[in-house]
Formats: C-alpha cells, structure tokens, sequence
C-alpha cells in the first residue's frame, strides 16, 4: 500500500508532495470536525535497524516544538521511508495514549513495515480537540481507506487512550472491516486513581509543577526498570555504572519531556479527555463487532489493566486477550515486547476479509523460532527424539533425510497419548531440513464457542507461530494446492487421549477422503509413527472410568460443548470426540521415537477410483502399524533409552550433541 497516502490526501482534497493545513467538515453520522493533513515526507523518522528506549527519547524530543499562540492540530504520519512500505500489505493505524506524540511503536516500526503500511496520530500537546473531534479524525480516514481499498481490514492499534478512540471508531462503523489490537485500554480509567488527579493538580503550587511527569517517569518499564536489571545482571562494576549512567541521564531526560508535555493546563485537559473517553466507549462496547486483541500489563502503575482485559473479554463479542505480568504501563516501548510476533502467535495477521492459512502466514523468523523452541528445550532433551526416515531405495536413516524436499507432501501418523508428538515434530523439521511443517490440529486450539473449563486460547500461541491450521477439508485442500508439507493425524483427539490399554492403535474413520484429496495433487503420503509415550506416562482413570460418575460425565459434556465439533457426523468410537484428561501417573522417562516409512504416491487412479483409493488407505495404516512394530522391538537394543544415561552422554558431549541409538 506504497501509495495510500497519496489516495488519503487526494481524497481530502490535497495535492501530494507538498505540507498543506487545511480545515475540512468531516460528514460523520454521529461527528463534525475539523482535520488537519500534512504530508507524510514531513513527518518520516529516520530507520536504523533496530531501535531502543533512547531512539524514542530523542524522536519524541524532536516532535515536542515551541508552542505557538493557536494550538497546534493534530495529523497523521508515516514512520517508513516510501521503499521500506510493504506493497499490497494492510492499513495499520496507530492510536497514541495520553502523550499524544504518536511514537509509541516507534521500537516495532522496522519489523511492523514488513507487514503493514503504517500511519500514526500525532496529537501536540497544544492540541484541545474533543474525544469526540479525535474520533471524527480517525473515522474519516477509516472511511476514506475503505472507500479505496474495501477488500482489505484497517488495524487499529490504540494504547490507553488510543484504546478508547478505536473502540468508539468500531462501534460507530460495524461495517467496516476492523482488527483492534489495544494495549491497557483507558476504560478503566474510572477504577484507576487518576480520576482524582485533576482536583490535587488545580491546587498544587506552580513549583509543584513538574511532580507528576517526575512520577510518570519512574513506571516501570523504563529507565528505572533498566537500572535495577543492570545490578542484577552482575556485569562488572564499571559496565555496571556506564549502564546506570547512561539510564540516569534517560531518566532525566524522559522528565524533560513529560515535563513538556503535561504542563498543568495540558494534564488537565488530558484528564478530562481521558474521563470522557472512557465513559463513552463502555457505553458502545455492545456495538463492537470488531476482531479485538487486548494486550494486558499485571504491572501497569497508572491503569488497573491487569483485570480490564478480563473484563473487557466478556464484553465484546470477538475479543482475545493476552497477558504480560511483568510489564508496565507503555507495553510497546519496552524490552521483550515484539508486536509482530504477537499478532502472528495469536493469528490475528490477515491481508482479506477472511483469515487464508496459507497466503497470510508468514514462517518464524530465527529469532521467533529460537524463542519458540527454546521454550521446549527442556522437554526436548528429557524426551531424548530419536527421528528416522526412509530413502527411496528403502533404506532407514538417521535423520530426516528420507523426507521428500519438494511438496506436497502428507504425512500421516498415529498420535500419541495428550497429542505429545507436536513438540517435537515441527521445530525438528525446520532445525533439520528447513521445512515449515504444518499440522492440522484441532479447531479448538484456535477458538472457543464459549468460555468454561478449556485452557485459554492462548497456551496454542506457540504452536499456532509454527504453522498449526484448524483441521478441515478446505484446508487441507488449499495446504495441498500450495505444495505444503502436512502433518495429519487422522486418530484425532480418540486417538490422542485414548483409554487404557489402547497405545498405538489405530482409530481413523472408515472414509479414505485424505487419499484422494492428496491424490487430486498428486502428493506424496508418508506413513510414520510416533513411540513413547509407555515410556513416560501410564493411564489409570481414562474417559471410561470417568463417565460413570455422573456428575463427571456432565462436566465432560459442558467441556466438550465449548468448542468447535469436529467429525460430528462420524458414528462409533473414531466420532467420540469428547474432550476430557486422562488421569496418569508419570513414569522414569524413557525415549521418543518418530520413524517415518517409505513414501506411497497418489495420482489419479485413487482419486477417480473408490476402491482404489481404499487400498492405499488401508497400506498407509499397514505401513504406521510396521512402523510402531520394528521401533518397539529395536528400542530395546537402545543403550540411551533411559534418562540417565542419556543425561551422562549430554554431560561428557554436550547438550546439543545428538545422543545416538540402536544400530540400524
């Protein structure tokens, strides 16, 4: 969207290239204001490759100017250079809080301008505009976007009061397609102490003045923050007291700032400004139909944020949240914090009216997947992964090398007791032979019908960033038409949260429907099997048991009822897709062991012949149950088996040093 802009600027009447102030009655049906434009050249922020708490600082120094004697207006700006905007990307529209210099993603510009074509709201200081003045800006431009690009959403992402702006934007436009992500929303404002801030600072001296910039400068997630890290760190003492020098000097000049922008008269306007916009986005929010992501701090000292996004999940019809316990008041600035992997985590990236899994994800970069596989680390050398493949000539391997390189390709197993094979798989394909692998999982790891017993959402973040797709015969069809390595296990939750007794056996459905969509491609299947889980944990009160107790078995049911149903239609055990947790016991941890068997091609024989494709059905179970048979019988030839040893070679090798196995 390298020329939105220029469309946003010809559509209110004003040439490109130049800096215009121009006066313009905005028809709302609900607003009249007045908008200022300037061009965007004017208000472009240099891009290094990655910016720091300083860059803000010293942006934010430079936006603060000399007032004059008529306040200043407020206008948009771009942050990009024009060859850094991502052609064809969406509209994301950044709403600042209650300091109003529009920078508060200035530290996500870089990796954000991969993604979107991103405006922000500068509101000088100066600036007396009314809420509901801001929200006829917004909603002129909102409609003037659509106006041109209709296919796409507009993203608006609003901070504290910024939050407030975008909640009212949606409610007064259900039409229009929208995709809030608000971060410690200002609808709290009401609950905070700040609501009797006016009152003290009419009173207060004028020496006073400069009291609540002091304070506002110490919330932690600034530069206070930073100097306590710095002691426990431990570096040694002069880097220690460079790095504390260097956060005094921040903090200082941070006060400078605020100081400048919370002038008495300036606060209390934000005060008031901020009074308003709470109360009249909580009296709209049933109007909001809006896809809504709430970012959360337990930690904000100005805003009592950690229980709004709880609130504010019950209020709105499509709303998300996810929390961040440690963090303070302005999430956005501070270290750890990366907006874009949270918009992929939670799969809130989408570039049309309806979420693609296959054009709009976007693979883990290293660092996402490092950060990503680094949280399964842990569990990765308890389990101690054995992976085996076979080549062409039949050969098994080592290694993932048998895998075909080019796709598509479907790989098809059993799953293993709590669906414990996805720890392993995907971030194995990517280490060893970067393949984005992407498994077809259960439509609940995506979203609720209702809210109840099931883990949130958010748990699945993870998983969801390394390429999960809610199951279905749409996408597998279009993960196939995109040549994509696919991971399905037609057992599904039957298999994975199976009853005693029942380790590695099979329980598909009887229709052969992934054949044949995988032979109108002419993909590849690859039958393999997952081994280990009698090596960890044992089931000892399974859904049998637990459904004799009636008051369990209506638990079970509400369970169940809260999110998406999958093979309802399917008769017999393989449709009992009854959510529940299998009561075990851990065991002392053995190994895991994922051996993938020879590839069967599909073409269009199976896929115009019933019959045949039956037969391949029925040879790819044949094939995962050899497959679980020769691992059963070759693990015992495993000198690493168990942990311990396992553990000793790591100590003697190193943690990364693949431990090896039984001969092949």
């Amino acid at each position: 969207m390298a020329t939105t802009g220029l469309h946003m600027l010809s559509a209110l009447g004003f040439p490109s290239g130049e800096m215009h102030k121009h006066s313009l009655g905005v028809a709302s049906r609900r607003f009249s204001v007045s908008v200022s434009a300037f061009s965007f050249d004017q208000w472009r922020i240099p891009q290094r490759s990655a910016k720091s708490f300083w860059d803000y600082l010293e942006a934010a120094r430079d936006f603060i100017r000399p007032e004059h004697s008529s306040p200043s207006p407020s206008r948009w700006f771009s942050p990009l250079e024009s060859k850094a905007r991502c052609d064809g990307s969406p509209l994301l529209l950044f709403l600042p809080g209650i300091d109003g210099n529009g920078l508060g993603l200035i530290r996500q510009h870089r990796k954000l301008g991969q993604m979107f074509d991103i405006w922000c709201l500068h509101i000088p200081p100066s600036n007396r505009s009314s809420f509901t003045d801001l929200v006829g800006m917004v909603e002129a431009t909102v409609k003037s976007e659509n106006q041109t690009s209709p296919g796409k959403p507009i993203y608006l992402v609003g901070e504290s009061l910024g939050a407030c702006i975008a909640l009212a934007v949606a409610a007064c436009n259900p039409d229009i397609d929208l995709v809030l992500i608000l971060s410690n929303p200002a609808t709290s404002f009401g609950n905070s102490s700040m609501q009797h801030l006016a009152p003290l600072v009419k009173v207060l001296p004028d020496q006073l003045d400069l009291a609540f910039p002091s304070v506002l400068s110490l919330i932690p997630g600034g530069p206070i923050k930073r100097m306590i890290a710095h002691w426990v760190r431990g570096l040694p003492e002069s880097e220690t007291a460079a790095n504390i020098y260097q956060d005094l000097v921040a903090t200082s000049t941070l006060t400078s700032i605020l100081a400048d922008t919370f002038r008495r008269e300036t606060l209390l306007w934000k005060l008031k400004l901020l009074d308003a916009a709470a109360l009249f986005a909580n009296a709209h929010l049933h109007l909001v139909q809006a896809q809504t992501l709430i970012l959360s701090s337990g930690n904000d000292q100005i805003l009592p944020s950690r229980c709004e996004g709880k609130r504010l999940r019950k209020k709105l019809r499509k709303c998300e949240v996810r929390s961040f316990k440690d963090n303070g008041h302005c999430l956005f600035l501070e270290d750890g914090i990366d907006l874009v992997s949270i918009i992929k985590a939670t799969s809130f990236y989408r570039r049309g009216s309806h979420q693609d899994y296959i054009s709009d994800y976007i693979p883990p970069t290293i660092s996402e997947f490092n950060k990503c596989y680094g949280v399964n680390r842990l569990l990765e050398v308890i389990m101690g992964p054995v992976f085996l493949s076979t080549t062409e000539d039949g050969k098994v391997v080592r290694g993932l090398g048998g895998i075909p390189s080019e796709g598509p390709v479907l790989l098809v197993g059993n799953h293993m007791l709590l669906a414990s094979d996805k720890i392993s798989l995907p971030g194995q394909f990517v280490h060893e032979r970067n393949i984005n692998l992407r498994p077809l999982v259960h439509p609940m790891m995506f979203t609720r019908l209702r809210d109840g017993l099931l883990p949130d959402v958010s748990v699945y973040d993870t998983l969801r960033m390394m390429g999960s797709v809610p199951i279905s015969a749409t996408h597998l069809h279009n993960l196939l038409s995109a040549k994509s390595h696919i991971l399905l296990f037609p057992g599904g939750i039957r298999e994975a949260l199976h009853r005693k007794g029942e380790e590695y056996k099979l329980m598909w459905p009887e229709k052969a429907e992934f054949v044949r969509a995988a032979a109108k491609f002419g993909a590849k299947i690859v039958p393999f099997c997952g081994v280990g889980e009698d090596d960890f944990l044992r089931v000892v009160v399974d859904y049998n048991a637990q459904i004799k107790v009636p008051i369990v078995k209506e638990v079970l049911k509400g369970v169940t009822a809260e999110g998406p149903v999958v093979r309802g239609s399917v008769e017999g055990e393989e449709g009992n897709q009854d959510f529940h947790l299998p009561g075990v016991i851990p065991k002392w941890p053995g190994r895991y062991y994922y051996y993938f068997g020879k590839e069967i091609a599909t073409g269009e024989e199976e896929l115009k012949d019933r019959e045949k494709a039956k037969q391949v059905y029925a040879e790819v179970k044949k094939e995962i149950e050899r497959c679980i048979e020769f691992v059963k019988q070759r693990r015992e030839e495993d000198p690493y088996r168990p942990l311990l040893p396992r553990l000793h070679y790591h100590l003697q090798h190193g943690l990364l040093t693949q431990v090896p196995t039984f001969p092949l």
